[in-house]
């Protein structure tokens, strides 16, 4: 009798629509790399499905599964634990199963986090953060944890930025306050880190975030939440200023990979799983 293993675990990914999501290259790449006999399912899952999806997938023991939108604050009702950071986030898009029990995580934020150490330790540093949505919200909370000095949330809608920079001053030991983003904003002068988690840009090489480009200076990390293309409007702006950019595939290659520690136990190689989406996006100049 033959001693191989018919049974492959499975991970994967509930959301709608999900056709355009590029995780299961990256994930599916290293675990071929690394010769791991698992499958990451991509599901297009309707919100009136989801609570059978979830079921669905404790049911054929699943590991683990992402949840994209719209299903990163629904799917919570159907979890057992949440890790500190998704509880005051609010948002979840990372599920382990374990002894089945189900555990909500939060990795976008983890994941911009470990790309940003990359190039610098943001403990201390300054931040311009573009947007108040569901990215901006799990960067802000993470980059608070992290010791970062001081948040400014610009958004059109100040109360939306409000929300979010209050989350940082109760949760972290960072300050934060928001600021109207009306016409192009300015970077304020003190500011290291310069961040666009808007969609601004998103399958647009020529879109750009509303900003004083003029206001963009040589010593400036500027990073986009944009994956594709790698290499934004806003990127080459500010490369061609004297700023360090700072691209969105790592933000999504590290949210891959905290993923699968938290399913596997495992760490995958972030290079191959970098490699599986330049093929698709390209790689960024």
């Amino acid at each position: 009798m033959s001693d191989r293993i018919f049974l492959s675990i499975l991970t994967g990914s509930f959301s709608t629509p999900c056709a355009d999501n590029p995780t299961v290259a990256m994930i599916e790449a290293a675990y071929r790399h690394h010769e791991i006999d698992a499958r990451y399912i991509n599901c297009d899952v309707k919100p009136d499905n989801l609570a059978d999806a979830v079921r669905g997938a404790k049911a054929m023991e699943w590991v683990g599964f992402n949840c994209s939108l719209p299903h990163k604050v629904a799917v919570i009702e159907y979890l057992d634990a949440l890790s500190d950071a998704a509880k005051i986030i609010g948002a979840v898009n990372c599920v382990t199963i374990r002894d089945g029990r189900l555990t909500g995580d939060n990795t976008d934020g983890k994941g911009f986090l470990a790309s940003l150490k990359g190039v610098t330790d943001p403990r201390g540093k300054r931040v311009l953060l573009l947007g108040a949505g569901g990215a901006a919200r799990a960067i802000a909370v993470e980059l608070g944890l992290a010791g970062t000095a001081h948040i400014t949330v610009a958004n059109r809608d100040p109360a939306k930025g409000e929300i979010i920079a209050a989350l940082v001053r109760d949760n972290t030991k960072s300050d934060a306050t928001a600021i109207p983003w009306k016409g192009a904003v300015e970077v304020p002068g003190d500011v290291d880190i310069v961040i666009n988690a808007t969609s601004v840009g998103l399958g647009d090489k020529d879109a750009i975030p509303e900003i004083a480009l003029d206001s963009l200076k040589k010593g400036h990390i500027v990073a986009d939440v944009i994956p594709n293309p790698p290499r934004t409007h806003l990127l080459r702006e500010a490369k061609a200023r004297g700023c360090t950019p700072l691209d969105g595939l790592g933000m999504l290659v590290n949210q891959g990979v905290i993923g699968v520690e938290l399913w596997l136990g495992k760490t995958l190689d972030a290079a191959v799983m970098k490699r599986a989406l330049q093929d698709i996006f390209g790689a960024a100049d």
